[in-house]
């Protein structure tokens, strides 16, 4: 089993309030039946022009393209009631929604702490926060909490028994939207720095980028409640795609989904009217346009259609049950903000004094006034929360959060399906993993869109687990080790360490050898990309953009092996200098440049220079196996029995006690820009039938 630390850096200590109905939740226990009602309230500005945020800079909206909703769901047992409410917005700030949830509590008799809000993320509505360039809409403000309490007002005016189903299925057309740049074609930030090297929005084929930098979540779980006559109340589902795009004033595909799933379910004409929620997923780096692929023309209706069409699929295989109990726990978690140096605080109060009191209009004048704010503002307190109905889970966060972290609390979550909310109780920014804060770009330009410590989403994800831990009344999920055709092939053969390279989070490479030699990463790095495909399905791997890994080969002898997936990110012919896979010891294994053999196999060691006769295929995946008999080395490539390369070694290469370097070399910066995946190490030489069957285990 994985070692926690893993997959979450130490996590922070927090006080959670929680609450349980239902005998079958354990502890507090109270009679009655479930109950359920939903609403739907319009909160179409009325004043305009109006503010629109979702940009780095302000711009108004003088009409209407579509109205506004705010779509809340009461559920009660017991003593307990709780309400789930969704609004057609960008952000909203915490201190708003503390005073709709005062609100609610005044006029509706529900605690403020069992009232989850959160925005569609819609980036065509008016504006009720800050944000990088644009100024809250104060008309609208004063407008919205009064709106959301009254949602949640007319839901409880209609609760009645009720049941609750749920259920999860995918939807493929969503994607990264962060792509990893060249090491040689670094981009410019704000501030002036050569600090870009991962950002939003490649484009198509732009030589300057490599590849995605994270994991998609094609996950669609969902929440239905019904009457108990089996009329429809709610639906409740949750996607991580960023938004389609509409012009403002509009809830973007969000809202084309409430309306339009109604009447695909037969359910338009059901009184009250069934409401249908679609919650803002983990997509802070995901989005619809997949820059692999060549572009595909559609409308935002054809999207939603398709989209609504799927959900419609698993809709109706999902069972209702009566006896669904609920429980809902909640936390504070103070976190810092990242503080401008002294250096970057004078070039901030340097431009804010040229700005004046007018808008800014480009990027460093955005992060100049956003500085100011940083430092202003040390710190922030989230609200976290998590419910549960039955055996199936909500998470709500207050930022824009990676699908990597969404894949990671659902693989790790007590719960099966675990929905995960994002943008709810406040808007704190993206929340990258630690390792993507060392490529840049504007998901970690420090400013309230992206302000949070770099350990932000480490805490939050300890901070999360803990309270459906609470709900749940389990103990979190282990990481599964692989057990595919071809994991088996190489622990048969007995390996001295064995790394996937799999793992969620940039801390430890588990060593699933059973020897017990993780590895540690460092530096610029990916995790939890599509590596080579096992039984038709993906596997994992970790992208190299600058970083590595590093650890030790203990008790290899004279006669020893290596092995890896290597997929290389650059053409063949990118560089005239050597690409560096990997070292053992002082053995060197990389790809050659231009102007030696471009991408054919290349093995180093204390002066003596080995070259293979292939050239490994950019942006594929090749399977590598080295193999060392006393002074004699063969290289094994993509399963063919004959070696690649032969050829003598120096005695010193050879590797009874040493450094093993992933990624690149200890003392070369010419490392991989690319991916390695299950790197296995043996203490016992590796002949060319036993490299061909692992290959074909693939």
């Amino acid at each position: 089993m994985i070692n926690r630390r893993q997959v979450l850096a130490a996590g922070a200590t927090a006080a959670a309030t929680w609450a349980l109905a239902g005998s079958r939740a354990g502890g507090q226990t109270a009679s009655g039946v479930l109950q359920a009602g939903a609403a739907a309230i319009d909160i179409t500005p009325a004043e305009f022009p109006v503010i629109v945020n979702g940009g780095f800079t302000e711009r108004t909206a003088d009409k209407v393209h579509d109205p506004l909703f705010a779509r809340a769901l009461v559920l009660q047992r017991g003593d307990l009631r709780l309400a789930i409410v969704l609004v057609d917005n960008c952000l909203m700030p915490r201190d708003l929604l503390d005073a709709a949830k005062q609100l609610i509590a005044a006029q509706s008799n529900i605690p403020v702490q069992r009232v989850l809000i959160s925005a569609t993320h819609c980036h065509s509505g008016p504006s009720v926060m800050g944000a990088l360039g644009s100024r809250p809409d104060q008309a609208y403000v004063k407008v919205l909490p009064g709106k959301i309490a009254e949602a949640v007002a007319k839901a409880i005016s209609q609760l009645e028994p009720a049941q609750a189903g749920w259920g999860r299925t995918s939807f493929e057309f969503t994607a990264c939207r962060r792509w990893i740049r060249r090491a040689d074609r670094i981009g410019t930030d704000p501030f002036g720095e050569k600090t870009v090297r991962a950002m939003m929005h490649p484009g198509r084929n732009n030589p300057d980028y490599i590849c995605p930098s994270g994991a998609v979540d094609y996950g669609l779980p969902m929440l239905s409640v019904q009457a108990t006559d089996g009329r429809p109340i709610a639906l409740v589902v949750n996607y991580s795609m960023h938004y389609f795009g509409a012009p403002a004033i509009s809830p973007d595909y969000f809202g084309l989904f409430a309306a339009t799933f109604p009447r695909l379910a037969g359910a338009q004409d059901a009184k009250p009217p069934m409401v249908a929620m679609l919650t803002h997923g983990t997509s802070g780096d995901q989005w619809y346009g997949d820059y692999s692929k060549p572009p595909r023309k559609w409308t935002i209706q054809e999207y939603t259609e398709q989209f609504s069409q799927r959900v419609l699929e698993a809709y109706r295989k999902i069972e209702h049950r009566r006896d669904v109990d609920l429980a809902m726990a909640e936390t504070e978690l103070t976190l810092h903000r990242r503080q401008p140096s002294a250096d970057r605080l004078a070039w901030a109060r340097e431009l804010a004094g040229q700005i004046g009191k007018r808008l800014p209009r480009n990027q460093p004048e955005v992060y100049a006034l956003e500085q100011l704010h940083l430092a202003a503002n040390p710190t922030a307190c989230l609200r976290l929360q998590a419910i549960r109905v039955g055996e199936f889970a909500v998470a709500a966060i207050p930022c824009e959060v990676y699908g990597l972290t969404g894949l990671k609390l659902k693989a790790l979550s007590p719960a099966s399906p675990t929905m995960v909310i994002e943008l709810a109780n406040g808007a704190e920014g993206y929340i990258p993993p630690p390792e993507q804060h060392v490529l840049g770009g504007y998901n970690t330009w420090p400013a309230r869109s992206a302000g949070l410590e770099v350990q932000a989403e480490p805490k939050i994800v300890q901070a999360v687990l803990g309270l459906l831990e609470k709900v749940t009344l389990k103990p979190r999920r282990e990481l599964p080790t692989p057990d595919d055709a071809y994991a088996r092939a190489v622990l048969a053969d007995k390996p001295e360490a064995y790394w996937p390279l799999d793992d969620m989070s940039a801390i430890e490479a588990r060593d699933v050898s059973g020897h017990k030699r993780p590895a540690r990463y460092e530096g610029g790095l990916a995790m939890y990309l599509e590596g080579p495909s096992a039984g038709g399905q993906p596997g994992r791997a970790t992208h190299f953009a600058g970083g590595l890994v590093r650890g030790e080969a203990r008790g290899l002898g004279r006669d020893w092996a290596v092995e890896a997936w290597v997929w290389n990110g650059l053409p063949a012919d990118a560089h005239d200098h050597p690409t560096w896979l990997m070292q053992v010891g002082t053995l060197r294994v990389g790809l050659d440049g231009k102007a030696g053999g471009a991408g054919k196999l290349l093995v180093s060691a204390e002066g003596t220079t080995l070259r293979g006769k292939t050239s490994l295929t950019g942006q594929e995946w090749h399977h590598v196996m080295i193999t060392v008999r006393g002074t004699a080395l063969a290289v094994y490539l993509d399963g063919r029995e004959q070696a690649d390369l032969t050829g003598p070694l120096p005695k010193a290469a050879q590797a009874e006690q040493a450094t093993v370097v992933l990624g690149g070399c200890a003392d070369d910066k010419d490392g991989l820009e690319g991916r390695l995946a299950h790197v296995a190490l043996y203490a016992h030489a590796m002949a060319g039938a036993e490299a061909a069957r692992h290959f074909r285990a693939k």
